[in-house]
């Protein structure tokens, strides 16, 4: 028998239901207002805008995917045009980045950001692009002048709220905004934030500083820190020296090339692969890059390929962010002459002219971090505002710099700098006690840390982007590459003669005492910079015998060259699978095979653990599944999801004595030490630090292996087929500013949902993770490309996002799912091949 509810319940209930009611449609309402707002400021496509300061008509024409080409009939007409469409579609992203690179965030974001602008302020990249444009040829200027008219007239009659969403949300907490006119300027100072990306060796050298201050040996830094295994992994440029002050290919690298250097391992399946060289090398050196981003790039000559002309692939792995830190685009000349030598497809950057990485009609290029050492630290002995060269005490430069701060008052910094740089450790408590804990801080006394990069010294950069849009031959490619300072790239070239190259370029400096890798005492001139390596004797190749290049941050080349680029490689696991690839593919290599290549997620750094856990008796029963891995980390795959808890476990309890920020990250560089260590079973790194024992190697694997199999029964279940890689290794795609707002709604309407990814750290498909964090992706191949040089048309492309920085626009995400599973869009060259959604006309105003 049912038992009626009483009135004061059925009110209650009544009352619950329309309040729910209420909720909804309030949702539902802001849902609407914020979509609608979202649309205000999404830009017009179609139709004719007039621009002033045009002198003929351009043509915009979008795909579906909205990225634009381009047609005009002056370079500067098509570069005022790519800044009007950059900013239609990336206006706040291209505020954003140069409130960044200004030191200006406090000024949107308020008190949380002054520190951010102090580090930024106390380099100084705002003051070094100033006096970098000044030195930039008179046509680059030009070009980055029409850019920002164009910037300029889309933003013409606006309000920020016509602008982008972003705005009406910070003006909700209060900010009181105008939009600043776009400067030439403004383009320049983010070619300094790709550069700190980018920087080489910056984080290697505190971390050993870091290891040294807290009491480890240098022989203990020394397997924390291993040389790069170039017997196993091949450099870039497997021979050659500079002789006579030019680099040679011809020049025999030692006296026994062939043991030197061997033959690359053959691309058999990858299980057999692992079952022999367990066999044989049972602990042998294993690889993976140091810690840090990196990139892929390879350029196949057409005595391999399918068509018998050049395949080019490219995917620079950067962090994920909404939107993608690439812009697609198209830029064409109606007619290419002297006035306009432009016609140029590719990736470019927003706020920047120009193309990045792409193709023009005649040659194709694309770019890998060479991460050279072009930062140095120096201990700086300190008196006041003096500092110690030698035995005289100099004064510093010393400058105030006011930091303004949205809701809050202004805040003044001084800044002070040696004849090596800027002190950063004024603005670091962590760089302060490294330089006081350094060894080369010996005496007592007061103690900075200054930092020497060549990124802070005016260069030609932006010189070099216009260079290469407009280069028909590998002559004038290299004669590009020479400009090309900072930040230093390996860069891949391919061209419709059938031609294939390398080039090493960039602003490296020689220096007189020490080799970079940690910082060097600042009195004595001895460790000063002697100067730069000539760009003549940097590392090129041109057609090589082999038939292809490979750049995956691997070393550059061998020990035969004469100067020092780096001794922080990454460790060649990538661009020796890749190098394996190649050479293993039956038959002609196609451009479907350099697609596979690019998504390849075989953990080859996985071989030397997985044969001491087989040297193991009594294993739980759930590792079973790690029997006949193929290596392939799918995100589907059960085995990775096992090896890669393992393995983080692994890390965790082996190097648990080490100090706060120098916590295994899980890269190439660790796989490479754990290698090593796994042929000494009694070494002290096998110890729980917890226990006071040294536990040995064995054990430490059961320890690691145990709490695996413990994580991913409670979090996946206890059977172990049905774990998944995928499910622990997600990509959360974030917006740079209001996604970490930690205002859930918001975050809901500029956020990517969070998807599960294939791949991992230090494979070619290289998601990257941080062990010391979690098993969530970090970094990614921020977007893929593969040029056909045999027919432009049938070359192929995808961004990690979309082409728009809007929400709510059509392109704002709608290239992630392509890229989540490894497929590719056409890459629109010919004029008809272009499936036109869109077509908008630029007219010059009355």
């Amino acid at each position: 028998m049912s038992v009626a509810p009483s009135p004061a319940r059925r009110r209650w209930r009544s009352a619950a239901r329309w309040s729910l009611v209420v909720v909804c449609v309030l949702v539902t309402t802001a849902s609407v207002l914020v979509g609608w707002t979202a649309r205000r400021s999404h830009p017009q496509f179609d139709g004719v805008i007039e621009l002033p300061g045009l002198s003929g008509g351009v043509e915009v024409l979008r795909d579906e995917w909205g990225v634009p080409q381009i047609y005009a009939d002056s370079a500067e007409d098509l570069f005022m045009a790519q800044g009007f469409v950059h900013a239609q579609d990336r206006f706040f992203e291209m505020d954003f980045r140069r409130h960044v690179t200004s030191g200006r965030l406090a000024e949107m974001f308020g008190e949380s950001q002054v520190a951010t602008d102090a580090t930024i302020r106390t380099m100084g990249w705002r003051r070094v692009a100033e006096a970098e444009w000044v030195e930039l040829d008179e046509k680059t200027r030009a070009y980055f002048t029409a850019y920002a008219e164009g910037v300029n007239a889309y933003l013409a009659g606006k309000s920020p709220d016509d602008v982008s969403l972003e705005y009406t949300l910070l003006a909700l907490t209060g900010l009181d905004y105008e939009i600043e006119e776009w400067t030439p300027v403004d383009g320049l100072t983010w070619l300094k934030a790709m550069a700190w990306d980018l920087k080489g060796n910056y984080s290697a050298e505190l971390d050993r500083a870091r290891l040294a201050a807290a009491g480890f040996t240098p022989e203990q830094i020394g397997q924390l820190w291993p040389p790069y295994p170039e017997q196993e992994h091949l450099p870039i440029v497997t021979q050659g020296t500079v002789v006579d002050g030019e680099f040679t290919e011809a020049a025999p690298d030692t006296d026994d090339p062939a043991e030197s250097w061997p033959i690359p391992r053959s691309a058999a399946d990858a299980l057999d692969r692992t079952l022999r060289v367990t066999e044989t090398l049972s602990g042998v050196v294993g690889s993976d890059r140091a810690d840090g981003i990196g990139s892929n790039s390879w350029v196949v000559s057409g005595d391999l390929t399918d068509t018998g002309m050049p395949l080019l692939a490219n995917d620079p792995h950067l962090g994920a962010a909404m939107p993608s830190v690439w812009y697609q685009v198209g830029l064409h000349c109606r007619t290419v002459n002297q006035e306009c030598p432009f016609t140029v497809t590719g990736f470019g950057f927003s706020g920047v002219p120009g193309i990045m990485i792409g193709h023009n009609g005649d040659i194709a290029w694309g770019f890998t971090n060479l991460g050279p050492d072009v930062t140095d630290f120096y201990v700086e002995r300190l008196d006041g505002d003096r500092y110690l060269v030698g035995d005289e005490w100099r004064d510093m430069e010393v400058r105030d710099e006011v930091i303004e701060v949205a809701g809050g008052e202004p805040v003044t910094i001084r800044v002070r700098s040696t004849g090596h740089g800027p002190l950063m450790s004024d603005r670091d408590e962590a760089m302060a006690a490294t330089a006081a804990g350094s060894p080369s801080a010996s005496e007592d006394g007061e103690y900075g840390l200054a930092l020497r990069w060549t990124a802070l010294d005016p260069g030609n950069t932006a010189d070099a982007i216009f260079a290469l849009n407009r280069a028909t031959d590998f002559e004038e490619f290299r004669a590009a590459a020479e400009l090309f300072a900072v930040p230093a790239q390996n860069l891949v070239y391919a061209d419709t003669e059938g031609n294939i190259g390398y080039q090493a370029p960039g602003r490296i400096p020689i220096r007189g005492a020490g080799d970079g890798t940690l910082p060097a005492p600042g009195w004595d001139p001895d460790y000063d910079w002697q100067g730069f390596i000539a760009f003549e004797e940097l590392p090129t190749v041109y057609n090589p015998p082999e038939g292809f290049v490979v750049t995956a941050n691997n070393a550059v080349i061998g020990e035969q060259y004469p100067h020092l680029l780096t001794k922080d490689w990454a460790y060649g696991y990538r661009s020796q699978r890749i190098r394996d690839m190649i050479s293993g593919t039956a038959g002609p290599v196609t451009a479907d095979d350099i697609r596979r290549m690019q998504l390849d997620s075989a953990n080859e750094g996985a071989v030397p653990v997985l044969a001491a856990l087989r040297e193991l008796p009594d294993l739980p029963a759930q590792t079973r599944i790690l029997t006949d891995w193929d290596l392939q980390q799918g995100a589907d795959s059960a085995p990775a999801a096992l090896y890669n808890a393992v393995w983080r476990h692994l890390l965790a309890v082996t190097f648990d004595e080490l100090p706060e920020g120098s916590e295994p990250g899980g890269g190439e560089r660790w796989a490479q030490v754990v290698a090593t260590l796994l042929a000494e079973p009694g070494s002290p790194w096998w110890d729980d630090r917890a226990t006071g024992e040294v536990e040995g190697r064995d054990e430490m694997l059961r320890i690691a292996v145990d709490a695996a199999v413990a994580e991913l029964t409670e979090s996946q279940g206890e059977d172990p087929a049905a774990w998944r890689w995928g499910d622990m290794h997600t990509l959360a795609v974030t917006h740079a500013t209001l996604g970490t707002s930690g205002i859930s709604p918001v975050e809901d309407v500029f956020n990517a949902d969070p998807i599960p990814v294939s791949g991992g750290d230090g494979l070619v498909n290289a998601t990257g993770w941080d062990a010391a964090t979690g098993y969530e992706v970090d970094a990614v191949p921020s977007m893929r490309m593969i040029v056909d040089l045999s027919d432009f048309d049938a070359s192929q492309w995808v961004n990690l996002t979309g082409n728009s920085g809007h929400a709510y626009h059509k392109n704002y995400a709608d290239q992630l799912p392509l890229w989540q599973r490894g497929a590719l869009l056409p890459m629109p060259w010919s004029p008809g091949s272009v499936e036109v959604t869109a077509r908008l006309s630029l007219e010059p105003a009355d």
